[in-house]
């Protein structure tokens, strides 16, 4: 894993640092993105997705290149995500949340992404031991290319989450059967 160092000094490209816990927000002016998956079901099903989520695991089996400044998601820690080798996304991760029955993390852009906004990735389990993966966010353009491509980019953003769905639904089932 290649590490980057956190940077204090650069600085959130959005105003609603966080806003992502309460899921269903959005800020004027920003689109809002929510997609939730079933994972299946039981504590070995929630561990396992939660430790992917939390480890930058989900991520890297989506096939996109993570370089994070720390092995495990906590606020503060630098991530960069880079998409098809080219597109480099700098983020933060702004909160995280590691209870008996809900884990995740979101993070913040920073100045360089091709984007303006927030996403987070929480597993949760519910109450009847089904488990959930949400990706929720919100963003808008920040880069010439992200308005030029218009609904192209929401489309891929929709796509992507739905990846995120299918990638962690079968990453914590291989493992729960073993």
């Amino acid at each position: 894993m290649g590490a980057v160092s956190s940077d204090d000094s650069q600085a959130f490209t959005y105003d609603a640092v966080g806003a992502t816990r309460e899921e269903g927000f959005c800020p004027p002016g920003f689109r809002p993105l929510h997609v939730r998956t079933r994972l299946g079901e039981g504590e070995q099903v929630f561990r396992r997705a939660s430790e992917a989520v939390l480890t930058w695991e989900l991520h890297r089996a989506l096939g996109v290149g993570v370089e994070a400044s720390a092995d495990r998601a906590a606020p503060g820690v630098d991530v960069t995500v880079t998409l098809a080798g080219v597109v480099r996304a700098p983020c933060r991760v702004v909160w995280t949340v590691e209870e008996p029955r809900r884990a995740g993390w979101a993070y913040g852009t920073l100045t360089g992404h091709p984007e303006c906004g927030e996403e987070s990735f929480v597993v949760d389990r519910t109450g009847d031991g089904t488990v959930w993966l949400t990706v929720h966010a919100f963003s808008r353009p920040a880069k010439w290319y992200a308005r030029a491509a218009g609904p192209a980019t929401r489309g891929l953003q929709h796509a992507y989450a739905r990846r995120c769905g299918t990638v962690l639904q079968r990453l914590s089932r291989r493992d729960a059967e073993d």
